[in-house]
């Protein structure tokens, strides 16, 4: 496994299901948090970031989720987080990432739309020129906050249309949030030429990936791991070439799955399912892109040529525009024949 690691390490990587605020790291919570204390239960030691990252259950992880939100105020904020996100996913050579971003939370919370997306499109920048990560951004509605928060999240999307902006996306809790009620609004942004990419069958059954996919328009899909249990579902996924992204972890951390040697990331490649490894909000969960590549070969028994193929994949499933996808895709072939 060291050799494997190694390799992992090493490989240029994309990342396509990963959550803005949800990737700050414990140096950059504590940071905010500090900024803010007495006004947030964040803890701002990083030490006792571990234990408050402690989930119960998925409502109590969208409970301290939300909690982290709160510490990004201003377009500072923002940036400075965006940023030290580019750092972290360079460091794990990840050439390319679509970040799930929320502008929402933002910009209820009285930080201007145009601010905001300015702040992360200079993070952006920063981020090419200093760590070679070419960030995109995935703008999604948290579900939880309803249909206002639906219009919100659209309007800032078309009336903004951030360079960096590919897809459109649905977030939070899905059960009591139905998928068909966001259908107007998907509908809207796919018209604009924004890519549907909305989470689907990670805490409930397949009918709501039949959902996203059927109201939606999905073109990819957020875990749907629950597709595992319609094969009917697993066989339109695999003849249609409609990805899921799958973050084992995470489906761990919020007990999703109960037991990762029983994920069913091995049921779905057997059928033939599109699927990309992830890593969805990696400092919350323990985790890092390297740690899920890790997790998926030793579920699915690969070695160095099959993690390669992973990477692969994600970079095929990506938005990444123009020749991006065949550079990328060179730079991995290059890399597995440097390693013999």
């Amino acid at each position: 496994m060291t050799d494997l690691t190694s390799f992992i390490a090493g490989l240029p990587k994309a990342e396509l299901h990963v959550h803005h605020v949800g990737s700050a790291s414990p140096r950059i919570v504590a940071e905010l948090a500090a900024r803010h204390e007495g006004t947030s239960p964040v803890p701002a030691d990083p030490a006792r970031l571990a234990e408050y990252f402690e989930f119960r259950d998925f409502a109590h992880f969208i409970e301290i989720y939300l909690s982290v939100v709160d510490l990004i105020r201003d377009d500072e904020d923002v940036r400075l987080l965006t940023y030290e996100i580019g750092r972290e996913l360079g460091r794990q050579n990840v050439r390319y990432a679509e970040l799930t971003v929320t502008p929402y939370s933002s910009v209820r919370r009285g930080i201007p739309a145009k601010a905001f997306c300015e702040a992360i499109e200079d993070a952006r920048s920063g981020a090419a020129r200093d760590f070679g990560v070419d960030l995109r951004w995935c703008f999604d509605i948290p579900g939880e906050a309803g249909l206002p928060a639906a219009e919100e999240t659209l309007r800032v999307a078309l009336d903004e249309r951030p360079d960096g902006l590919v897809s459109f996306g649905l977030g939070g809790p899905e059960i009591g949030v139905p998928r068909p009620q966001f259908k107007p609004y998907f509908d809207q942004a796919r018209a604009a030429g924004l890519h549907s990419v909305p989470h689907a069958g990670e805490t409930t059954g397949p009918e709501t990936i039949w959902d996203a996919l059927r109201e939606l328009g999905a073109e990819r899909i957020g875990h749907g791991i629950a597709a595992a249990q319609d094969e009917r579902l697993m066989a339109h996924l695999a003849e249609n070439g409609i990805p899921l992204e799958v973050c084992p972890t995470s489906n761990l951390r919020t007990r999703a799955v109960t037991d990762l040697d029983q994920h069913p990331i091995t049921t779905l490649v057997a059928a033939g399912v599109p699927v990309s490894v992830n890593s969805d909000d990696p400092p919350m969960f323990g985790t890092t892109l390297e740690q899920e590549y890790a997790t998926a070969a030793r579920l699915l028994g690969l070695d160095t040529a099959g993690v390669a193929d992973l990477a692969r994949a994600a970079v095929r499933h990506s938005f990444r525009p123009g020749d991006g996808k065949a550079a990328l895709l060179a730079e991995i072939d290059a890399y597995q024949a440097a390693q013999g």
